[in-house]
């Protein structure tokens, strides 16, 4: 099977479906791996590497797509998508992340062009798929850099210092939200000698905000059905809502750096800190909204830019991950390769819609949107499992 790896077409996107070390690994599977002509150098891959690593480099993206059976990116959405696909061709399998929850459409998109699709922000939160998490990589590097985007702002040192000058205090850091990314910025600042408080709706997180060393931040209100199947937190109502924020407001105004890391899939990401809220936080804090893309959740966040509010500055930033394009590829490759090696063979893919990973990432296959989730987002009837089978039986012809 011949497995393609195109450069990215996103603007600013620095890294790469896999790395050398991920086409060592499929290659002694007996797959094929073609790689477009400087597809890694921004992640400090070469064309050498990849070489060295069994891979064929290709000179340009037709080049590259051209004969292959499965074609990877990380962005395959939007713009990016629009470019690839007339390079693309019936029968292909394009896998990537395309937010399909929040843009179901992609899938009849595809479908329209017989693309076989598969999302990969729709693998599934179990045990057995947590090796094919990219969100949760993704999550894990946004957390970390995010602590750092707040030190480099913050007008004050993290740590506390004795020094001949005297004692400096250590900066006050607060998380909202503890998944992935909230419990590697808790971390982080940890390390950084913060002190760290942080605060998430869901009762269990409070176990996981101590083991990262920070504490927990309890509101004294209670919320129903705080988490959803797959471990996301779960959008709360408008009463919730405005208790939370009136609750809150006093622990915002002590802070001298927030992080706020709360998204809910599919969906805006819900507003935390009001304009009101933060006329009440000192001067000179910093807020660093990783939900900067889905809407925010500081009311005045503007995604992609830094803004000023009276006195606190609001930092809304971008594909956080492709600011550290090395580690974000190497985990990002190692996500898909376990994914590829869980449906690759060397004849081609294996469509068992029996399996939960397979079924749940799949959007399009032999011309059909397929995954239920994204039907029903686009008005469609529920496919029976004697369709779907249908559909798997005529891709193996």
């Amino acid at each position: 099977m011949k497995i393609a790896v195109i450069k990215e077409i996103q603007p600013g996107e620095t890294r790469v479906a896999l790395i050398p070390a991920n086409v060592t690994k499929l290659t002694k599977a007996d797959l094929t791996v073609t790689v477009q002509t400087g597809a890694g150098l921004k992640a400090g891959f070469t064309d050498d590497d990849y070489v060295a690593a069994g891979a064929t480099i290709a000179t340009d993206l037709t080049a590259t797509v051209a004969d292959a059976e499965v074609v990877l990116s990380l962005t395959g959405h939007g713009d990016a998508l629009i470019k690839l696909l007339p390079q693309l061709h019936k029968g292909q399998t394009f896998i990537s992340m395309m937010d399909p929850l929040a843009n179901p459409a992609v899938a009849s998109i595809l479908a329209e062009h017989q693309i076989n699709g598969i999302a990969l922000e729709l693998v599934p939160r179990i045990t057995r798929a947590q090796s094919m998490d990219v969100l949760s990589s993704n999550a894990t590097i946004a957390g970390y850099k995010a602590v750092l985007m707040g030190a480099a702002n913050a007008p004050q040192l993290f740590p506390m210092m004795m020094t001949a000058a005297g004692t400096l205090k250590p900066a006050r850091v607060f998380v909202m939200g503890v998944g992935v990314a909230g419990l590697q910025a808790c971390a982080t600042a940890k390390r950084l000698g913060g002190v760290v408080e942080a605060y998430d709706i869901r009762p269990a997180a409070r176990e996981q905000i101590l083991s990262v060393g920070a504490r927990p931040v309890e509101l004294n209100i209670e919320a129903e059905n705080t988490e959803t199947k797959g471990g996301y937190a779960k959008e709360q109502s408008a009463e919730f809502i405005a208790k939370q924020q009136a609750a809150m407001a006093d622990v915002l105004a002590q802070q001298d750096v927030v992080i706020t890391t709360a998204a809910i899939p599919g969906r805006k990401a819900p507003v935390l800190i009001t304009e009101a809220q933060l006329n009440k936080m000192k001067p000179g804090a910093i807020i660093v909204d990783l939900a900067a893309e889905t809407g925010g959740n500081c009311e005045l966040t503007e995604s992609g830019k830094t803004v000023q509010h009276h006195g606190v500055t609001i930092i809304g930033p971008q594909n956080v991950a492709a600011t550290v394009p090395n580690h974000a590829s190497q985990m990002f490759g190692t996500n898909l390769t376990n994914l590829l090696s869980l449906m690759a063979t060397p004849e081609g893919l294996n469509w068992d819609f029996d399996d939960e990973i397979v079924r749940d990432t799949t959007i399009s296959h032999n011309g059909e949107v397929v995954n239920a989730r994204l039907r029903a987002l686009l008005n469609l009837p529920a496919l029976t499992p004697v369709e779907t089978a249908e559909t798997a039986t005529e891709e193996a012809k």
